[in-house]
């Protein structure tokens, strides 16, 4: 027999435990998109401790939708190494050019990082940093989602890590907050966010790498977060970028951790 209080007893109870098992990590991450998904596998692949807060129901960020809806997504030359490693069928088309099914490709990104040790936590978003000792950011503070979504005033929790990761995508949220509250000078051409130029897929690939960095003391930033605070263009469609990103990243944290 069933019984709805002793469903609702497990729920609490597993969730309660995993999230306080995760008030100290490695590495927290913000945002649970493609680059921050394969910085999260890495590291955690090499036994780190690694958190991510997603701030929408689902993972994956804008790669499920492919380009305009059509499922598809592409990749270069360059990334076709991580697709194999993370055991995403494509397929090729020539010159350097592959495509894979977006759906499939989240999914098992999704499961490769948690097998390999990372706990996801969706709904939550970060909506400031933790500065303990009042200058290099020490971990995330956090609040449900749709606390943020509702605009109601409930105060967030923190949690602490030694490195944060900013995945969050076109609007680079954790940096802003850095600019804006702490008045952080970035490690960046003017010291502030330069902003994400339009569209120019070879320009914003290219880019992507040297801009995937720490941008201030204990905080990275990846994917598309990358391009908008250094300057970079916005790339569309094509994912390679983002997943040598996040690899590239994960590398530098872990030469750092270890």
């Amino acid at each position: 027999m069933l019984k709805d209080t002793k469903i609702t007893e497990i729920i609490i109870k597993k969730y309660s435990e995993e999230i306080q098992d995760y008030l100290y990590s490695d590495v927290a991450i913000a945002g649970g998109g493609p680059a921050g998904l394969t910085a999260a596998y890495y590291l955690s692949k090499n036994g780190f401790k690694v958190a991510i807060f997603e701030k929408r129901l689902s993972i994956g960020g804008g790669m499920w939708g492919g380009g305009m809806m059509f499922n598809q997504l592409v990749f270069q030359e360059e990334a076709r190494e991580i697709f194999e490693e993370f055991e995403i069928d494509y397929e090729s088309h020539g010159d350097g050019y592959f495509s894979a099914d977006s759906v499939l490709a989240v999914t098992t990104m999704g499961s490769k990082a948690i097998k390999a040790g990372t706990k996801i936590f969706n709904l939550i978003s970060a909506e400031d940093v933790y500065v303990e000792g009042g200058k290099d950011i020490t971990g995330l503070v956090i609040n449900w989602s749709a606390v943020d979504m509702s605009g109601l005033h409930v105060d967030p929790m923190t949690v602490a890590s030694k490195y944060v990761i900013d995945a969050t995508g076109h609007d680079c949220c954790i940096v802003d907050v850095v600019q804006n509250k702490l008045k952080g000078k970035l490690d960046t051409e003017t010291g502030k966010i330069e902003g994400e130029k339009s569209m120019w897929a070879e320009s914003g690939e290219k880019a992507l790498i040297p801009y995937t960095r720490e941008v201030y003391p204990g905080l990275y930033v990846v994917g598309m977060a990358s391009n908008a605070v250094h300057g970079g263009h916005r790339m569309g469609p094509i994912f390679g970028g983002m997943l040598l990103s996040g690899k590239k990243a994960a590398e530098e944290i872990i030469k750092k951790l270890s």
